[in-house]
Order: C-alpha cells, then structure tokens, then sequence
C-alpha cells in the first residue's frame, strides 16, 4: 500500500503539499495538483482513515446503534441510513448492542476513539447517561432518548387508534394486545392509542420484548388466560408472527375466528401465513430523514433540537375481515 511519502516523492512535492491537496485546504499551484492528483492515481493512493481522522478530528464516519439486528425493523432502517450517508459521502459503522447496557456503552467509547463525526440510536435502553455526556451531534431514530436530542418517531399513538377503530369496524368485539417494551415512550404510545379507542372492549393484554421467542411466550400467555378474543393489536410485526403461530397450534383460524393487526409494516408481514395487516411505518423515509437531519447538526446548518414525527398507514392484508366478509 502507497504512502503518502511516496506520492510526494513521485510528484516532487512536500508531503504538505499532498496533504493540502487531499484536504483541499491552503494554496496549491495547478501544476502541483496535477502532479499530485496523477501520482495518487499512478499508485493507488489512500489515505489512512485512522491517521487523517486523528489529525482532523473528522472521519466521514456514522455510529449507528441497533437494539437487534435479527429484528427485521433494523436492516431496513439501516439500508436507508446506509443509502443516505453514501449520498452524502459518509459511511456507517454498525453497532448491534443485542439489547446489552455494558455492550452499547463499550461501543459507545468504541465511536468516541474513533472520531465519528454523529450518530443515530435506536437503542432500548433510553436511560443511558453516556447519551447526555457525549459531545456529538446526534439523533434518535424511532426513540425519543433525552430532551435536547433530536429525535425521528412515527405516529404511534394515531396507529394504535386506528388499529382498535379497523378491527372494531371488521365486527371484533373482545380485543386483546400485546404491547412492547414499557420503558420505550414511542412503542408506549401504541398501547395507550388502542386503548383509547377500544376502552372496555379489551378482554386481555401483555406484554413482550421485540424477538420471536417472547412474543410466543406472551401469545401463549394470552391465550391461556383471556381466550377466547376475536381481535388483537400487536406492538409490532414480530409479535404478531408469533401470534399467527400461536393461533396455528390452537386450530384458531385467522381471520375467521380471530383478526391480528400489527405494526411497523417490514417486509416480514408479507411472507406471514395469512400475509399479516398492519399499521406501516415509513421506514425507510424514518431512515432518511435520521441521517439528513444529523448531517444537518454535523454541518451546523440548523442545531434547533427538532422531533420530526410521520404518519402511518393501515395497510390490510389477509389476517383482516373486509367489508362484506362474513364473519
């Protein structure tokens, strides 16, 4: 691998001179920068990232910190965020915590080190006071973290509304839910929508963490203690996977017997057995939207915390009665 005292030896320059030429940064002549730019292109030149970003304090990298990549709410989100910092030039070091305290902080001092230039978190644990300590532009993504971080949230509450009001308009008439983690303001918001439309018509609800294993846990739960129901509202896609499997073990027939919704919309709910209803997150514009507004507090073109919030959709597959389906 070339060395930036071989391209200034080939070129016939200073090292400086390289250095103001890959920085763009100070007086360089035409005829310099030419021989320069050709000498980099002669041996394939890179600079070392480590060494330049040590000496700049900038490095063109993006910390993002996943609970769970084996959600399959978190790679689309971070296909977007990817998609979006190469647009701008930046890459994105991916961070999965496992839902771990210790393993997200050791990450944390992990990004520090290597002087990325923001992050975006989507972490569960909202109380992490290294949050607050780190001087780094920032943002939350489907979270809200702490005031004075930005934060970019779907409109859980208006989904869970309007996941009560579709099965209460597809004649449900006992609901249940299996809400998500308690200590996640915005999966809290869901329960506290479905509740406040569908009030005294729940029968039974749990809750459950975001992977397979405890959202079967939770249906299983739910099924021994409040069956029979005939509609139920899922924090999120996963869990209403393991109700659909649930419901298989039992011979409960969806949606004939009992109509799921769930929520967040991923490519999972199209590849379920009914393909799932669920109120849809837009993902990838959440993803986007993170990655500009941090770009944005890098640049210092706007430093007003902002909380951008987006609607949500009802998007009706199968595991849904339509109008005119008999019940």
């Amino acid at each position: 691998m070339a060395t930036i005292k071989q391209v200034a030896k080939q070129a016939n320059v200073s090292v400086a001179t390289v250095s103001r030429v890959m920085n763009n940064n100070g007086y360089v002549s035409a005829e310099a920068r030419a021989a320069v730019e050709q000498a980099i292109a002669d041996l394939d030149y890179a600079p070392n990232r480590v060494a330049r970003s040590l000496f700049t304090k900038t490095s063109g990298l993006i910390g993002l910190i996943m609970p769970d990549i084996t959600n399959p709410f978190f790679p689309q989100l971070a296909r977007a965020i990817e998609d979006a910092a190469n647009r701008h030039g930046y890459q994105v070091v991916l961070c999965n915590t496992d839902e771990q305290l210790e393993k997200e902080q050791s990450y944390l001092i992990a990004l520090h080190t290597m002087h990325v230039d923001g992050l975006i978190i989507t972490t569960n644990h909202s109380d992490n006071p290294n949050y607050e300590k780190l001087d780094l532009p920032m943002v939350a993504l489907d979270r809200i973290v702490k005031s004075g971080i930005d934060a970019v949230i779907s409109d859980g509450y208006e989904g869970g509304r309007l996941a009560a009001k579709a099965l209460i308009a597809s004649g449900a008439t006992r609901l249940a839910h299996i809400g998500g983690p308690e200590q996640l303001q915005t999966v809290k918001r869901r329960t506290d929508g479905f509740v406040d439309v569908a009030g005294d018509q729940i029968v039974g609800m749990t809750h459950s963490n975001f992977t397979f294993k405890e959202a079967l846990t939770a249906a299983q739960t739910l099924f021994d203690t409040h069956w029979p129901f005939d509609g139920l509202f899922a924090a999120n896609d996963v869990i209403a996977a393991a109700v659909l499997q649930e419901a298989v073990r039992r011979d409960v027939r969806v949606p004939e017997d009992l109509q799921v919704i769930g929520y967040d919309g991923i490519e999972l709910g199209e590849m379920t057995s009914p393909p799932l209803t669920t109120i849809s997150q837009p993902i990838y514009e959440m993803g986007r939207l993170a990655t500009e507004r941090l770009l944005d507090l890098i640049e210092k073109k706007d430093t007003a915390t902002k909380e951008i919030l987006l609607p949500v959709t009802l998007t009706e597959r199968q595991t849904t009665k339509r109008k005119g389906q008999d019940r």
